[in-house]
């Protein structure tokens, strides 16, 4: 019954508003009108640096998010993107025509206001205005300032008020934006280059997972969206581009959930003359060196629990890791079927089509990545889950291959790349035959790819990272959609 009461009233309040602009139109004060507004000083500048601007002119500009008229002198606060700062508005500074005019502002309306910074009596940082000009009328009703916008729906479907309202929401994306900018000068200043591959691709490879699927009209030809970035990376390095790197959108056809988005940000770089353990040294300096430029320190704290990055980062095979917090050693599993009793014995789900390797790597995700809080590389994949990895040369059943886990999350992904064209096309032709039994995640043979690789391509270390799942731990956010500003949602209309 409270709703169905507060909704005339919140309508009246925007008949209200379409009024007042209707009024400043029919005066010639059109507020939409092409206009330009130089601002000088932002508000945490003018409060940081208040004693050496105290009693300088300013212009700011911002929306007005609290107003408070007396008579002939009033108060409002205009936030910008650096956050919040008072105004004294007296009608004796501004003028009486000007001063009517801001009496009908609202909440919400863009303000531009000059004037002079000061202190008021109780100690408050402001700004006492000489001029207040309307830059934009708001004909919508912001949240009541008191709960804010805390319904998590609505706010991730309206990312342009939360961020208006929640000022921890903006912090965190001002912060996601300065964790790119930190990852790209460090890799910029290794000697990589940045470079940008297609979206829509004929053949998503380069990970396991189910693509979106298009058509495109000109050529009247079925295209997927890429779902990862290896293949024309790697690409590039066969063409002599020695260390490469690309920050883009992926698109995988998979669920939601508090770690996945189907549209992601990833990172991928490939480095010729290394291998996965360059990786590993790389993905320890570009970690130390991100949060130390970002938040300040190596030490961060998620949910609650401390994690270290200043200290040598743990390393630990997958073998190792499910004997530790198994107590199964697969060393002594000789055969699928002793890999499929275990299984069983342990409640592992498995399907007919995993193989032993398969199994080891499901034991992994069941028992043992929960337990992986502080940063480690598990080392030493199975072979049958790592189609583009090099095999280790004294065990052939394991490859190249770490995954990056904190938090109990996997992190990155790196390889010592195969580069070997023969034993690729072996590889893809198993994924192919992965792909008739209903694996709709397996690789297809890519004929251009085993072209390049034919062409050579030096060895060579890769690593893809997930920018989203980095910026959850450094920005301390509880799910994927807090550090993407426009996630996926089902329509209101379905």
């Amino acid at each position: 019954m409270a709703q169905q009461k507060q909704e005339p009233d919140i309508n009246q309040l925007r008949k209200v508003r379409r009024e007042k602009l209707a009024d400043l139109q029919a005066d010639g004060k059109d507020p939409y009108q092409v206009m330009r507004y130089d601002v000088s000083r932002h508000a945490a500048d003018i409060k940081e640096h208040y004693d050496e601007m105290e009693g300088q002119q300013v212009r700011i500009a911002g929306r007005i998010m609290q107003k408070r008229v007396m008579g002939k002198a009033s108060f409002c606060n205009v936030l910008d993107q650096s956050g919040n700062i008072q105004s004294y508005v007296a009608r004796d500074s501004i003028g009486e025509e000007s001063y009517k005019d801001f009496k009908k502002m609202d909440i919400g309306d863009i303000v531009g206001l000059e004037g002079e910074v000061f202190k008021t009596k109780t100690g408050e940082i402001s700004v006492h205005a000489s001029a207040v000009k309307l830059l934009s009328k708001s004909l919508q009703i912001l949240p009541e300032k008191f709960h804010g916008l805390t319904n998590t729906d609505i706010r991730y479907r309206q990312r342009y008020v939360d961020l208006i309202m929640n000022p921890e929401v903006r912090d965190t994306f001002i912060k996601r934006s300065r964790i790119i900018s930190a990852i790209r000068r460090y890799l910029d200043g290794q000697g990589f280059l940045e470079v940008e591959t297609p979206m829509l691709v004929s053949n998503a490879g380069g990970a396991s997972a189910r693509p979106f699927e298009t058509h495109f009209n000109a050529l009247g030809e079925d295209f997927k969206l890429r779902i990862s970035l290896e293949l024309y990376l790697k690409r590039l390095i066969v063409g002599g581009l020695e260390r490469v790197y690309e920050i883009g959108r992926v698109f995988r056809n998979e669920g939601l959930d508090t770690r996945h988005n189907p549209e992601f940000t990833l990172m991928e770089l490939y480095q010729a003359y290394t291998d996965y353990n360059g990786m590993m040294d790389l993905t320890e300096n570009l970690y130390r060196h991100v949060a130390q430029e970002v938040l300040g320190t190596t030490t961060i704290v998620y949910n609650g629990v401390e994690m270290d990055l200043g200290k040598p980062f743990d390393r630990i095979t997958m073998v190792d890791a499910v004997k530790k917090y198994v107590g199964v050693d697969w060393n002594e599993v000789e055969t699928l079927e002793q890999a499929r009793a275990l299984a069983k014995e342990h409640n592992v789900e498995f399907e007919d089509r995993h193989k032993k390797g398969d199994i080891l790597s499901l034991f992994f995700e069941e028992f043992a990545e929960e337990h992986l809080i502080q940063p480690t590389f598990v080392m030493d994949h199975p072979i049958e889950i790592s189609p583009l990895t090099k095999k280790k040369p004294e065990n052939p059943e394991y490859v190249e291959r770490f995954e990056f886990f904190m938090n109990g999350w996997e992190m990155a992904n790196a390889y010592s790349e195969l580069n070997d064209p023969i034993d690729q096309r072996e590889r893809f032709k198993a994924q192919e035959e992965l792909l008739a039994q209903g694996d709709e995640e397996a690789n297809t043979t890519d004929e251009d790819f085993l072209n390049a690789l034919e062409i050579g391509m030096p060895p060579t270390g890769g690593i893809g990272f997930g920018i989203d799942r980095m910026c959850m731990l450094l920005t301390d956010a509880a799910a994927i959609r807090d550090v993407l500003l426009f996630p996926t949602m089902k329509s209101l209309d379905k």
